[in-house]
C-alpha cells in the first residue's frame, strides 16, 4: 500500500515539472537568460565581498582611542642648594599632590613642588588622607577623604594642631594620633568637618581641664583630646613610640613598658590588644550620675565563636562584637569614645626596644633581638611556622627567628616592620666560622610578590629569608676586612608594596648613600618603574636624573622652611625618607633629631 502510494505521489510530481501551463512558454527564454545575469551579479558580489572582509578589519563597534598617560616631568628646583621631594603612584584622592587633579597619573618619580626647600617630621598616608609633621612640631592634614564631599576639590593642607612640639604620627580611617616631645598622645579626627569645636564647646587644652591656653597663645579651633594611660607612669617614665594598626594602637614608654589602645570596637576582634577588658566613657554619665565609664569586655572572634571556621556553610552570626552589647548604642567614630591606654598585662616586666602593628596584628622586639607577636595569622604573618594554622593568635608569642640556621650560630633581631598582612624582620648572624652577616626575613600574604622570594603565596608561616637580600658583605679598605652590608629599614606599605634601604656605604664619610630597593604589588605604578606589574624580588628603582643609582642621601640643608614657607632654620641636618602609602610612595628629607 506504501509502495502505490509513493509511485502515485511521483507521478504527480513529475507531471507537474513536465507539463508547464501554455500561458507561460512564451516567458522561458527570457527566464533562462535573467538566470545567467543574476549567477554573474551574485558571484561578483560574492568575490568583492570575499575581498573585502579579508583585506580589511571588521569591527562591531567603532574603536575607541585610548591615549596612553604621559610621564610628568621631573621638575627638579634650579637651585641645586634646595632639598625636594620626590612621589610616585596613585594620587587618587589627592594626597600625592593636594593642589593637583586627583586622576593624575604619576608612573615614575617626580619632584612634589610643594615640598621644596621643606624638611619634615614624620609623613603618614592612608587611603584617602595623608598628615605630617613641619618643622615647628605643627600637624597639617589633607586630601579628599580629609576635606569630605561638602569641601571636595583643589585645597591645600591645612594646619590643624599646632603648638604641640609633635614628633611622630600615625594615621587611621577615621582618627589621627600625634605624640610630643613631651610624651603626650593626641587625637583629632581625620574628617575637616568634625573638627570644628561644637558652639560654646571649651576650648581643649592639654594643661588643665579649665583651659589656660588663651595664656599662652595657644587657644586652639580645632576640636582634639589627650590619651592617657590608665595608670599613672614611673617618675621620669614618658611615652617614646607608637604605632596604630587598622583598629587598635601600641605605645612604648622610655622604660619599656608597652600600652595599648582601643581605637574602635574592632580593636580586639583578632586579639590584637593583648588584652579584653578595659573602659570607656559613658556617654550618659552626666545624666545618670553613676559611674562614668562602661567596663567593656571585648572578646576576640576565635574564643567568641571558636567553630565559625569548622564547617563550610552558612552560618548567621551576630553583626555585633561579642562581649561588647552595652557599646551597641556607643558611637566608635568620636576621638572620645576611649581616652586612655592600658598596659598589655602579658608584657608585664619585659622590657621592650620596638613596637610594630600590621593592620590586624601586633609586635614587640626586646632589647636582646626576641620578637613576640600577637594578632590576626590567617596568611601566617605573626611568622609562627608552618604548623601554627590558627588565625587568631591572643596571647603575646615568640617568632623563631633562627630555625633554618646551624646550631653555632647567634640570632638577634634589631628591627622588625609590619604592614597590611605583610611583615618583615632584619636579623643578624653571628657565627665563629665566618663573618657576622645581616638576613631579611619575610612572612605573611605574598599575593603581589611581596615576600621577595620569586614566589606568589596567600600564605606564608615560616619567615624565609630573601637571597639577594641576605648575607651580602663587602670588603672595607680603611678597616682592611669584610664587613656586612646591612638592610638598614624596611617600610611596607599596606597594600602590598615594599621598599627597603640598603646601606652600603657606612665608611663613606657622607660620600655616598644608601640604595632604594622595591617589590611587591604594582598596579598603580607604586614601584616607581613606570610600569603596572607585580614585581617579585627587590630590584632598585630607576634613577630619575642622570644617575646611575636611586640613592638616598644625608646632608646640612641650607635651609629648611616650614609648611608656610618661612624659614625655619639653616644648617639643618636631614636626611632622605622612604614612605609607603595605599598604593603609593614618598621620598622626603627627614629633620635628624
Amino acid at each position: 500500500m506504501l509502495k502505490r502510494a509513493g509511485s502515485t505521489l511521483s507521478r504527480s510530481l513529475r507531471g507537474v515539472h513536465t507539463h508547464p501551463s501554455s500561458s507561460f512558454t512564451f516567458n522561458q527564454a527570457p527566464v533562462r537568460r535573467s538566470g545567467v545575469v543574476v549567477a554573474t551579479a551574485s558571484a561578483l558580489v560574492a568575490g568583492s565581498f570575499l575581498w573585502y572582509s579579508t583585506s580589511q578589519p571588521i569591527y562591531n563597534d567603532a574603536a575607541v582611542v585610548v591615549e596612553k598617560p604621559k610621564p610628568l616631568p621631573l621638575n627638579k628646583p634650579s637651585d641645586p642648594n634646595t632639598i625636594y621631594s620626590l612621589v610616585w603612584g596613585s594620587n587618587q584622592n589627592r594626597t600625592l599632590f593636594p593642589n593637583a587633579p586627583g586622576d593624575d597619573v604619576i608612573r615614575s618619580p617626580v619632584v612634589a613642588e610643594w615640598l621644596n626647600g621643606i624638611a619634615l617630621r614624620d609623613l603618614q598616608f592612608e587611603e584617602s588622607h595623608a598628615a605630617c609633621i613641619d618643622a615647628r612640631g605643627d600637624v597639617y592634614q589633607w586630601g579628599d577623604g580629609f576635606f569630605g564631599e561638602t569641601l571636595k576639590g583643589v585645597h591645600t593642607p591645612k594646619l590643624t594642631l599646632r603648638g604641640k612640639n609633635i614628633v611622630q604620627l600615625q594615621l587611621t580611617e577615621r582618627k589621627l594620633y600625634a605624640l610630643s616631645a613631651s610624651g603626650k598622645v593626641y587625637v583629632i579626627a581625620t574628617d575637616a568637618m568634625e573638627q570644628e569645636l561644637r558652639t560654646y564647646a571649651p576650648t581643649p587644652a592639654s594643661d588643665s581641664w579649665w583651659g589656660t591656653g588663651w595664656l599662652w597663645g595657644e587657644d586652639e579651633c580645632v576640636d582634639f583630646a589627650e590619651v592617657t594611660p590608665a595608670e599613672p607612669l614611673a617618675w621620669r617614665e614618658s611615652l617614646v613610640s607608637i604605632v596604630a594598626g587598622k583598629n587598635h594602637l601600641l605605645a612604648l614608654t622610655s622604660k619599656g613598658r608597652v600600652f595599648a589602645h582601643p581605637i574602635n570596637k574592632q580593636a580586639n576582634h583578632y586579639g590584637q590588644l593583648g588584652f579584653r577588658k578595659f573602659s570607656v566613657p559613658d556617654p550618659a554619665a552626666a545624666l545618670t550620675k553613676r559611674d562614668s565609664h562602661l567596663h567593656i569586655d571585648l572578646v576576640p572572634k576565635s574564643l567568641a565563636d571558636p567553630y565559625l571556621n569548622a564547617s563550610r556553610s552558612v552560618r548567621v552570626t551576630s553583626t555585633l562584637t561579642s562581649g561588647a552589647d552595652n557599646l551597641a548604642n556607643i558611637n566608635d567614630e568620636t576621638i572620645r569614645f576611649c581616652t586612655q591606654l592600658f598596659e598589655i598585662p602579658a608584657l608585664k616586666g619585659v622590657e621592650v626596644a620596638q613596637i610594630a602593628a600590621g593592620s590586624r596584628n601586633s609586635f614587640v622586639r626586646t632589647p636582646t633581638g626576641r620578637v613576640l607577636g600577637w594578632g590576626a595569622n590567617g596568611h601566617g604573618q605573626i611568622g609562627l611556622g608552618a604548623n601554627v594554622a590558627l588565625d587568631t593568635i591572643t596571647v603575646p608569642t615568640e617568632v623563631v627567628l633562627w630555625r633554618f640556621v646551624g646550631n653555632d650560630v647567634k640570632s638577634k633581631c634589631i628591627d622588625v616592620r609590619a604592614g597590611g598582612d605583610l611583615t618583615g624582620f632584619i636579623v643578624e648572624r653571628l657565627s665563629g666560622k665566618g663573618p657576622q652577616t645581616t638576613d631579611l626575613l619575610m612572612c605573611g600574604n605574598g599575593q603581589y610578590g611581596g615576600l621577595g622570594n620569586n614566589l606568589y603565596t596567600n600564605s606564608q608561616g615560616n619567615p624565609i629569608r630573601i637571597k639577594s637580600m641576605s648575607g651580602l658583605v663587602q670588603y672595607n679598605e680603611r678597616m682592611q676586612g669584610v664587613e656586612p652590608i646591612n638592610p638598614d629599614e624596611i617600610v611596607i606599605s599596606p597594600t602590598g608594596h615594599v621598599l627597603l634601604t640598603l646601606n652600603s656605604s657606612v665608611d663613606s664619610a657622607g660620600v655616598g648613600g644608601q640604595d632604594l630597593m622595591v617589590w611587591g604589588r604594582g598596579h598603580e605604578y607604586e614601584l616607581g618603574n613606570g610600569k603596572r606589574t607585580n614585581v617579585v624580588v627587590p630590584t632598585p628603582i630607576p634613577a630619575p636624573d642622570e644617575q646611575e643609582r636611586f640613592m638616598l642621601m644625608s646632608r646640612k640643608a641650607k635651609e629648611v622652611k616650614d609648611l608656610h614657607g618661612k624659614v625655619w632654620k639653616r644648617g639643618v641636618k636631614v636626611k632622605q625618607q622612604a614612605a609607603a602609602g595605599y598604593q603609593n610612595s614618598v621620598v622626603y628629607w627627614k629633620i635628624v633629631q
